[in-house]
């Protein structure tokens, strides 16, 4: 069976320091993002060792999670070469335009302008991946006080690397009321300032919410999410009653 610690969030590498609290550099909090989106990979392939299906004839799951480990190792050692995300975008500045394919089923993508024109605050949050435990709760923790953020004339949109299709999957296993759009490349995370390029890995979207209100403007900006994922719903909600008190 998956080793037990697989089934829980990745928050030990941030829980002492809290980038909304405290200021950093722009290399520690590249270099933590960074460490964050290993550990991430590095579970992911674990999980798969471990996994019940069979790998192919030439490998084993030992020599498979030996690999993965090193690999894994070997892209520690070039997080000072990797891409970080552009700057996050100021409070109070106009939220960056986008389109993007929808996890609704219906081959359809959806807009900033669309979300804007419901005259809905807008809770715009990027996730690493789908199915993943840290994601999953997160999604759970949304879909829980989805009617505290009804109250607050408040929709949520997520937004990850995934492909609609998984996106969609992800949505209906979980059992969500509000939906996904996909991100593939990283473009839409890399103008939010949500974007991580690892060089052999490819670009992730790092896990920070956006709160947007009808107008389209950025009212808060939430960097620290990751070691805060049960409590996180409830900060988006403090933040949005401050918001339209």
């Amino acid at each position: 069976s998956t080793p037990h610690f697989l089934d829980q969030p990745i928050n030990h590498i941030d829980q002492y320091t809290h980038i909304d609290d405290a200021p950093k550099t722009q290399q520690h909090t590249k270099n933590l993002n960074m460490m964050k989106v290993l550990a991430f990979i590095l579970a992911a392939s674990v999980a798969q060792a471990w996994s019940p299906a069979p790998l192919d004839s030439k490998s084993t799951r030992r020599g498979f999670l030996e690999q993965s480990i090193a690999t894994t190792a070997g892209a520690v050692a070039m997080v000072g070469n990797a891409e970080s995300a552009s700057a996050v975008p100021a409070v109070g500045a106009k939220a960056p335009a986008f389109e993007l394919p929808s996890s609704r089923g219906d081959g359809s993508a959806t807009s900033l302008s669309n979300l804007v024109n419901s005259g809905k605050w807008t809770v715009l949050y990027f996730y690493p991946g789908a199915f993943t435990s840290g994601c999953t709760l997160e999604a759970k923790y949304f879909q829980r006080d989805l009617e505290q953020y009804r109250t607050f004339n408040a929709q949520i949109v997520g937004v990850s690397v995934d492909p609609p299709e998984k996106n969609a999957q992800f949505c209906s296993s979980v059992g969500l009321d509000f939906f996904m759009l996909s991100d593939i490349g990283g473009a839409v995370s890399k103008l939010y300032g949500s974007a991580l390029s690892i060089p052999g890995f490819g670009s992730f979207s790092n896990r920070q919410t956006y709160l947007i209100d009808p107008k389209g403007n950025i009212r808060w900006v939430f960097t620290d999410v990751e070691s805060r994922i049960p409590t996180h719903s409830k900060e988006v909600l403090d933040k949005l009653a401050e918001l339209t008190a």
